[in-house]
């Protein structure tokens, strides 16, 4: 069963303000997990090209980095490209793979300095070789690193998360190294590419739209979903403030009463 929605809209009573203060107060999601979208839509408002909207985009990614790390978030996991995202316009899509090398290339000291550990999930072999340089690059400068893990989704798809992890355990039992019985909740989860992340807490969706979108459909079975009409390139630190406001707000029973 999927966590409890909440859409924000202009008179949600979210729309007061918060301090980082009084967030500090509760308990803060260990694992914020966000679907970036509305990068597009940013643009067309203003007349500008797609990829306009894209940059700024990556410029709002470093904020709430920053920010989130201040929150003492663990881990913020980025939905950055998905497996679908291949079939937009080409000139797209090579914008889009040029982001991560431009990001990780003029964030990563300040990554280093800030102790935060790059990570990233989804099949980094069909990336561009450059693409595929900087993120191993940002992963390697980084892994040492005791804080805020940022764990980008690139080139990332649920459904083929799950087929793949499904295929490594049927091998595993047509080798006899599994029975049928073995298979359970836990072991499926280890051959995921989260493996070593706890679920997220919260799941946060800009732009207005109510959908998963192919997106950690495993993982996110007991998260609470924050949606907003924001488009991305105008997400704010206190639109974050507002998500983990409405988060602390609710009680989450797993299932329990």
């Amino acid at each position: 069963m999927f966590g409890k929605i909440w859409k924000d809209k202009k008179q949600s009573p979210l729309s007061l303000s918060y301090t980082k203060e009084e967030i500090l107060r509760h308990p803060i999601p260990e694992h914020v997990a966000i679907i970036m979208d509305g990068n597009g839509r940013w643009a067309k408002k203003r007349a500008l090209p797609r990829a306009a909207g894209h940059y700024e985009g990556m410029q709002v990614v470093r904020k709430i980095t920053r920010f989130a790390n201040e929150l003492g978030i663990k881990v913020l996991t980025l939905y950055a490209f998905s497996t679908e995202n291949w079939k937009r316009p080409k000139s797209e899509v090579e914008y889009l793979m040029k982001l991560p090398e431009q990001f990780l290339t003029t964030f990563l000291p300040e990554l280093i300095e800030e102790n935060v550990n790059v990570r990233v999930i989804g099949n980094r072999e069909q990336l561009p070789d450059h693409t595929r340089r900087a993120v191993e690059q940002a992963i390697a400068e980084t892994k040492q690193n005791t804080g805020l893990i940022l764990n980008f989704a690139l080139n990332y798809g649920s459904r083929a998360e799950i087929t793949y992890a499904i295929q490594s355990i049927a091998k595993q039992v047509e080798k006899g190294l599994l029975s049928p019985e073995d298979i359970n909740e836990d072991l499926v989860a280890s051959y995921l590419m989260t493996k070593d992340l706890a679920d997220p807490d919260l799941l946060i969706r800009t732009s207005g739209e109510i959908r998963l979108s192919n997106f950690m459909l495993w993982q996110l079975a007991y998260t609470e979903f924050w949606f907003t009409d924001v488009l991305w390139p105008d997400f704010t630190e206190q639109h974050l403030l507002e998500a983990i406001a409405e988060f602390q707000k609710r009680g989450r029973r797993f299932g329990g009463v």
